[in-house]
């Protein structure tokens, strides 16, 4: 029963983590800078309708978070985002990251 309620416990507080980042996310903040750096490449919605640019509506929010964190630092290579991303404070990062993981994923199907 000790070990039920270990566990229990455990995988409790590892989903509060795994959460943690999009609660503190201001949504309303993420779109706005969504608007101001990432719409004219990506779309609002996270959904270019590009092919030369990634979709990233309905990505995890840790994974965009992530990638945004390497290019800022460098660790990730690409000079477009490589110099959108240094214009992003550790805050507008999660606030981008969780908006664009709250929008629905477009999928698309072959004919």
């Amino acid at each position: 029963m000790m070990n039920t309620t270990r566990i229990s416990a455990l995988l409790a507080a590892v989903t509060l983590l795994a959460c943690t980042p999009a609660l503190a996310a201001d949504m309303a903040a993420g779109q706005a800078k969504v608007k101001e750096v990432c719409q004219a490449c990506h779309g609002l919605d996270g959904n270019s309708q590009s092919p030369d640019y990634p979709r990233l509506g309905g990505q995890h929010a840790d994974y965009l978070a992530k990638a945004l964190r390497d290019y800022k630092s460098g660790a990730r290579k690409n000079p477009i985002m490589n110099g959108f991303a240094a214009t992003l404070s550790d805050q507008d990062i999660d606030n981008v990251a969780a908006y664009f993981a709250a929008q629905p994923p477009v999928v698309h199907t072959k004919r």
